[in-house]
């Protein structure tokens, strides 16, 4: 749960998927569902890492063009609430430790819904600039590509 939203340093995505809790929990934690949504089309992603606990590694990496697979997230699971919650960081890496360039912090919830699966994405920043900075970047349009690939892709199997 999030203590409290400041429009100042965060930004969110939500969306009723119209599929159950435990398929979306799946596309979450299984590495070859995760790789099917988690980068936007037609980029490609591999999971490096998914060890899903708290203070475990989570690293993932971006093809753009077919070609080399280059760094795009490391960062490290803060908890792992079973169907509930993911909350991530890239201020740290695996095993606690401290991040070259923290950046965020993301709360993935899932709650019932009577047509689904509420799912939130809250994205915390340090400061105002790096929130504005993602929002530039095209966090709207990038989480929200992503979560329509992860839509399409439970709500296909419901």
């Amino acid at each position: 749960m999030i203590q409290s939203s400041n429009p100042d340093l965060d930004l969110t995505i939500s969306r009723v998927i119209k599929a159950p809790r435990p398929l979306i929990w799946r596309a979450w934690t299984d590495r070859a569902s995760f790789e099917q949504w988690w980068i936007p089309a037609p980029a490609k992603c591999r999971v490096l890492e998914m060890d899903l606990r708290p203070g475990g590694s989570f690293v993932t990496r971006i093809s753009e063009s077919g070609g080399d697979f280059m760094p795009h997230l490391s960062a490290c699971f803060l908890a792992i609430d079973d169907l509930k919650r993911i909350v991530f960081t890239n201020a740290l890496v695996g095993g606690w430790r401290p991040a070259e360039q923290p950046f965020m912090t993301a709360v993935i919830t899932l709650q019932d819904h009577p047509m689904g699966t509420d799912y939130v994405a809250h994205v915390m920043h340090k400061n105002n600039a790096d929130r504005n900075m993602h929002r530039e970047m095209g966090f709207y349009d990038g989480w929200g590509a992503v979560l329509e690939q992860l839509a399409k892709l439970v709500e296909r199997k419901s």
